[in-house]
């Protein structure tokens, strides 16, 4: 776990995994749980994050994303990957999506990537951050570890685009909360 060196911080960083973030690796498989702390309100943090269908709007890689159906618990979304990753497409499935907790959970189903059986789950916490609205944001996943990897190459891989990601989340949710938008928008 990427933590804070406060140890109040750690603590309730823990909290939340474990709360959250349960996954069981198989031996086969590799875990770990990110953390990043935005100077934002949760509410417009999770006006990105909980927008299944529209994860370009803060995730850099993707260049475009089709829901098939209705957005719902089961729909399956279509990802188009920039080029540059080893990968052009991926398919997902919503497993979770939680306005009150403000948790989303996801499994990769298809694609031409080598992430087999990957399960994401990003978990919101309001925090103070500066004496302002803070969001505490959790991103764990776990992964099949590809044929001729190691976990460590595995989870560092996938480590690098989830931070990649998270960044990108912090980038747009600040920009947001600096233009003074207090209200979530495109709510579904």
């Amino acid at each position: 776990m990427n933590g804070n060196s406060n140890n109040g911080t750690v603590s309730v960083e823990s909290e939340y995994i474990r709360r959250h973030h349960r996954h069981d690796p198989a031996d086969h498989q590799c875990s770990s749980a990110l953390v990043k702390h935005i100077k934002a309100p949760v509410h417009l943090v999770w006006s990105l994050v909980r927008r299944f269908d529209q994860p370009q709007r803060y995730k850099p890689f993707v260049s475009r994303c089709v829901v098939l159906g209705n957005l719902e618990i089961g729909s399956l979304r279509e990802v188009d990957v920039k080029s540059g990753l080893p990968a052009t497409t991926s398919t997902e499935r919503l497993e979770l999506l939680d306005d009150d907790e403000h948790i989303l959970r996801f499994k990769i189903v298809g694609g031409d990537h080598r992430l087999r059986n990957y399960s994401s789950i990003i978990s919101l916490h309001p925090e103070i951050i500066d004496g302002r609205p803070g969001t505490l944001v959790i991103e764990s996943f776990v992964v099949d570890v590809p044929e001729g990897n190691t976990k460590d190459e595995t989870c560092y891989f996938v480590e690098a685009l989830i931070k990649c990601n998270l960044k990108s989340l912090a980038d747009v949710s600040e920009r947001l909360a600096v233009q003074d938008r207090t209200e979530p928008i495109d709510h579904i």
